[in-house]
């Protein structure tokens, strides 16, 4: 059983990376998040949500769901690895 897990979880990372690699440089100033979005957020952070703090605005309010997600993967990460390397009681 632990063999299995051990290959679901590699095919998995294999697959993450594999997503990553059309993901464009890290701090790219040229990139679309960084021409388009990020320029909008602060310009419009304080109109849209009434919230003086840039960052809890879109953590909360323009990313509310996304935030919500990346907390149940992390969980759910957790969560796998204590029951992959839990002790088994042998009988």
């Amino acid at each position: 059983m632990k063999f299995l897990s051990l290959i679901v979880t590699v095919i998995t990372g294999a697959f993450l990376v594999y997503g990553t690699l059309d993901m464009p440089p890290w701090g790219e100033p040229d990139t679309p998040a960084s021409l388009h979005v990020s320029p909008y957020y602060i310009t419009n952070t304080e109109i849209d949500t009434a919230t003086p703090n840039m960052v809890t605005s879109v953590l909360a309010d323009y990313r509310g769901y996304d935030t919500l997600g990346e907390t149940t993967v992390i969980f759910t990460a957790g969560m796998s690895c204590i029951m992959l390397l839990r002790k088994r009681r042998k009988r």
